[in-house]
């Protein structure tokens, strides 16, 4: 879709240092997509340190009592963020597509 893409891994919650190690690169974006699972706090881990939309991705792969991601998803919804918008459960495409058009 002619987006320039920076990909970030193990950037977690539970490392929250290495989020804040790429805070300068994250606060360079013009939009930001997450993807995790267990209780999705990623998303609003991110969104609080930029001032960009975040697109919140719950995967439904991960341990514990996920429910195939239920409660990321239900986790990401109930987010107090500002500018959190959340996709269905697996649903990279539909992140990075509504990206594209937010960074437009």
């Amino acid at each position: 879709m002619g987006c320039k893409v920076t990909r970030l891994y193990d950037v977690g919650v539970a490392g929250v240092h290495r989020v804040l190690d790429q805070r300068d690169l994250l606060r360079g974006a013009k939009v930001i997509v997450v993807v995790a699972g267990m209780e999705g706090a990623l998303p609003s881990v991110v969104a609080g340190l930029v001032d960009v939309p975040v697109i919140a991705v719950p995967t439904s792969i991960g341990y514990g009592a996920s429910f195939d991601g239920m409660a990321a998803l239900l986790g990401m919804m109930n987010s107090c963020a500002p500018g959190v918008a959340v996709v269905n459960i697996d649903n990279g495409f539909g992140a990075g597509y509504l990206a594209s058009q937010m960074s437009r």
